[in-house]
């Protein structure tokens, strides 16, 4: 049977926890045979990030252009893009090659509170990428933007989640992780509003929890799965690697994406 694939759009976190590096940890967990097209080089840690390099954005169509012709990806998720040139280019590419299952985390903010994304790149974000994405998945911050009102209340996580969806026309996760509603997720996809209920656990470490699982959620469209599925087995998923209690790093740690991994090269030394 043939490996399914999925490819991740997304700035490099050369720490490891977050961005590509954890969404192919991620996509590999969950599966699939994951691929990346870098979108920038941060030099970050789980403390903050210290500074961001984009690609060009001919560079970056050229990384999408090989993959999709070659090893075409059966998701597509899109993390860090900080440019309207860039979200111009990948909008252009998921357009030209037809992709199917888009996932769109719209980054805006890092765990750590630095700024990732320009403010006239979130109107682009808005207008070219959103459209083309089978769901996105805003956090609360991200989704007060997306939806330009405040959300507080679980009542006003779906005014705003139903807002974003039928204004541009996707499914939309919005993932109350903020505070409210411990980590309970709702899901709006074809007029239908979904809570995933989550546990809340108490691990600190959340460095890159939004690029996980976005990862998963594609990881899972890739296969088959339903989206109300993908996300309930992309819950469970980053529920077990926040359970596995990773603890690295001074500020907010990283999660043990490869809590499930066992077999003779996961071993370790007697």
């Amino acid at each position: 049977m043939k490996m399914k694939t999925a490819l991740t759009i997304a700035g490099s976190d050369c720490s490891g926890g977050a961005g590509i590096q954890a969404d192919l940890k991620t996509m590999t967990m969950n599966g699939v045979y994951a691929m990346s097209a870098i979108t920038a080089l941060t030099a970050q840690n789980t403390t903050g990030v210290r500074s961001i390099r984009e690609t060009d954005p001919e560079f970056l169509g050229e990384q999408i252009d090989m993959i999709f012709e070659d090893i075409r990806p059966d998701a597509v998720k899109i993390g860090m893009v900080s440019s309207t040139e860039l979200i111009r280019v990948i909008a252009a590419k998921l357009r030209e090659y037809k992709a199917e299952n888009v996932v769109v985390d719209p980054v805006m903010v890092a765990t750590s509170g630095s700024v990732l994304l320009k403010s006239d790149a979130v109107e682009t974000l808005t207008k070219e990428l959103l459209p083309l994405a089978t769901v996105t998945t805003p956090n609360i911050p991200e989704g007060e933007i997306l939806s330009g009102m405040k959300i507080v209340t679980a009542d006003d996580m779906e005014k705003a989640a139903k807002l974003i969806g039928d204004t541009y026309h996707c499914a939309v996760l919005m993932k109350g992780g903020h505070k409210i509603n411990d980590a309970n997720d709702l899901l709006y996809a074809d007029g239908t509003m979904t809570w995933f209920n989550g546990k809340r656990i108490d691990n600190p470490n959340t460095h890159g929890t939004g690029c996980t699982l976005s990862s998963a959620i594609a990881a899972n469209l890739a296969k088959g799965f339903a989206l109300p599925e993908a996300v309930k087995r992309a819950k469970a998923y980053i529920s077990d690697a926040l359970s596995a209690m990773l603890d690295l790093g001074q500020g907010s740690g990283p999660m043990a994406h490869g809590f499930a991994l066992t077999g003779e090269y996961a071993k370790e030394a007697e």
